[in-house]
Parts: structure tokens; sequence; C-alpha cells
């Protein structure tokens, strides 16, 4: 039913039963091209960013904004990367990264941790992460952090002994052409909002999936938007 079957560009399946059509460029540029993307959300126009954007905060969440300021812009707080992390069975798996505070690659020999290597053997800059808490969504802690692999406190490690655990995420396309994002820590949960209340600066939860699949629903969906598209569709969030 979820096909994982590498196809052209022209039907490019990603995540889940709904075929992406090349000219939608946001999804494929996220899932593909790796480039940064505007997470808007399909039922009030406004877009996640992180709490706080700072690289060294790592204990902070994720809110819903519905107004973009200069100071958000100017740290790139409004726009995520969706870099691929491996495959849970036959579908691939994505961890979503900031590009607010992202730390700088350290010359060789200077010690830290490799976040790895592009094609032209550049080290990649380390970017935070959004993790999710062991115990969500059934406890209060159901929240999520944004920090770097290891810089997030303990509970929001891998239960397994791999910090990744907790941050990685099953992305599906649904049927209205946006995505949703399931932990794979917590099939039976997708990301959403507290309390499920759709509003400005809303807090980001891990919550119950009601609806049993990976497609979510509206108020768990998001529309991802290139830079040179802020506007579309819902540029009345920005004036």
């Amino acid at each position: 039913m979820y096909t994982q079957e590498r196809t052209a560009m022209t039907n490019l399946v990603v995540g889940g039963p709904v075929a992406v059509n090349s000219y939608d460029n946001a999804i494929v540029a996220a899932l593909v091209e790796n480039r940064p993307v505007m997470l808007v959300h399909a039922f009030n126009g406004g877009y996640l960013r992180p709490v706080e954007l700072k690289e060294e905060s790592h204990d902070k969440g994720v809110k819903l904004a519905t107004a973009l300021d200069s100071a958000t812009k100017e740290a790139k707080g409004h726009l995520w990367y969706i870099t691929p992390a491996g495959f849970f069975g036959q579908r691939p798996l994505y961890v979503i990264e900031s590009a607010a505070g992202q730390v700088s690659p350290k010359p060789a020999g200077a010690g830290g941790v490799d976040a790895g290597r592009g094609d032209d053997g550049t080290p990649k800059p380390q970017r935070r992460r959004i993790t999710v808490h062991q115990e969500a969504p059934k406890s209060t802690c159901d929240t999520v952090q944004v920090g770097l692999p290891d810089k997030v406190g303990d509970k929001w490690r891998g239960k397994n002994g791999a910090p990744e655990d907790t941050q990685l995420w099953v992305v599906t396309v649904t049927p209205w052409g946006g995505i949703t994002f399931v932990p794979i820590t917590h099939p039976d949960a997708i990301l959403g909002f507290k309390d499920h209340a759709v509003a400005a600066d809303g807090e980001v939860r891990v919550t119950y999936n009601w609806g049993g699949d990976f497609t979510g629903t509206v108020i768990n969906t998001f529309y991802p938007r290139l830079a040179n598209e802020w506007d579309v569709p819902y540029h009345h969030v920005f004036t």
C-alpha cells in the first residue's frame, strides 16, 4: 500500500501512496535536492520556526509563527532542511533540521563531531534537529526539542543507544499535496500542536494520530515552500 519504489522525477513517490509530480518544486527540492524550505501550515498559513534561533540553544522547542519578522528571516529561522537519514524497511527516513543556528564545520584536526561531507568533500555544517521526547505522546512531556544529536537532553536520546532514534521521521506526502511527519519512535503519533490548537505562537507537540494512517489530517499537514514562494499560497500571513 505504501510503495517506496524509485521512479522518474515526473512521478516521484516519497514516503507514501501519493505521487509527487515534478512541478511541485518545493517538495522535490526538500526531499531530493536537500534545499531548505519553509514549512507552511495547511490550516492557518503560519510557518514552523525554532523557539530559540541561537546555535547554542538545544533545549527549546518549535512554534508556529504567523508573521515573518526581520530577525527570523535574517537568522534563517523560517527555513528547514529535510535531510535523508537511511531507511526503515523500505521507507526512507529523514531528519528535520533547522537552518537557524547551524554550526560551521571545524577545521581539520580541531576535533568535534564530523557531520559528514558533501559531494565536493567539504564538511557539512552541523544543524540542529527536531528531536522527540522518548515518552511522547503518552505523558506530559509530549514535546520536541531542537538541538544537535549530542546536545539534546537524555530523555530526547535514543532508547537503543543510538542518539538518532528520536530524530528520525517518516515524511509522507498527503493527498492534498502537503507533507506530514511521523516520528519513527512513535508510529502511532504525528507532528501536531498542543491541545490541537493551531494558533499564533502555538507550541509544536507530538500528538496521537487518531486517523490511523500516515497521511494525517489538515491540522497536521505542512506545505513546503521555497524561498521564492514565501507568498504562495498564504501571502496574507506576512502582511
